[in-house]
């Protein structure tokens, strides 16, 4: 992945938040992208899925669940642009990760 492509994926507000959060939470099924974020599931699916195209997210199963996590073999180049844009981010992303703790019953802790 070159630079151009890299920002042509994150340059919508799902992806690059998405991105964020699952850069700081390790990693997101798309129900806690949902609380966070305020979107539809549709939505976050698509975005998704254009991340995991790009290289950027990759996914595992685990029952119903599928979680993302940012890709483990991303170029260190790519993951100190996402370290620079969370510290860019941290209000944004404090109010969506507010959310994410508001959730009653997230797929990790819940049976």
């Amino acid at each position: 992945m070159n630079p151009s492509q890299l920002f042509k994926c994150l340059s919508d507000d799902t992806r690059l938040l998405s991105t964020l959060l699952i850069r700081s939470e390790g990693e997101l099924c798309v129900c806690e992208l949902m609380a966070a974020l305020d979107d539809s599931q549709p939505k976050i699916s698509r975005h998704l899925a254009q991340l995991r195209s790009c290289g950027v997210l990759t996914d595992r199963r685990d029952k119903q669940w599928v979680y993302y996590r940012l890709h483990p073999q991303l170029p260190a180049w790519i993951t100190q642009i996402l370290d620079t844009t969370v510290s860019a981010q941290k209000e944004q992303l404090h109010v969506c990760l507010q959310k994410l703790k508001a959730m009653q019953c997230r797929p990790a802790n819940c049976a």
